[in-house]
């Protein structure tokens, strides 16, 4: 099960949430929940979040294989990275990339967000290989993709709320 933070409040009245925060678990449940019920509401969470995970994270073979397909219909096919893998040690990042090398790394914070979300970061990613720093045609390379806006909101409201 990994580890598991719980976190009770007494403001928090009936609801139970989990979510990932790196390799933790953290679980939020109100304050008078009974031993017997926090573990079957762990035991539960914990089962859905796994669940979740393996239908949206797809394995680096797999990561590689979408890059190519973002690739193709974003960029022209200009981007051809060597390698795409998941990282546990991106904290600050979503992801990161060395074109010298082209290998692209995406933060495993990323798994269990909507794949629209992971595409946008890796179309992001992927317009590094092409232009290495944030220009004006970095930014005209990947402002095609319709999600752009809406992921850029979606990663820095989950930036905001881990504070």
């Amino acid at each position: 099960m990994g580890d598991v933070e719980i976190r009770r409040s007494r403001k928090r009245t009936r609801t139970v949430r989990a979510y990932r925060e790196g390799d933790k678990t953290i679980v939020l449940m109100p304050a008078h929940l009974s031993r017997p019920e926090e573990e079957r509401h762990v035991r539960s969470l914990i089962e859905r979040l796994e669940r979740r995970e393996k239908r949206v994270r797809p394995s680096d073979d797999e990561l590689l294989d979408r890059a190519a397909a973002l690739s193709r219909e974003w960029l022209e096919g200009r981007a051809v990275p060597a390698s795409v893998r998941w990282v546990s040690n991106q904290n600050s990042r979503w992801g990161s990339c060395t074109s010298a090398e082209g290998s692209i790394r995406l933060s495993d914070r990323l798994k269990g967000m909507p794949e629209w979300v992971v595409d946008y970061v890796l179309l992001h990613e992927l317009a590094h290989l092409i232009e290495a720093n944030h220009s004006s045609r970095f930014w005209a390379l990947i402002e095609a993709f319709p999600q752009t806006e809406r992921a850029k909101g979606f990663l820095e409201g989950v930036s905001w709320q881990r504070r």
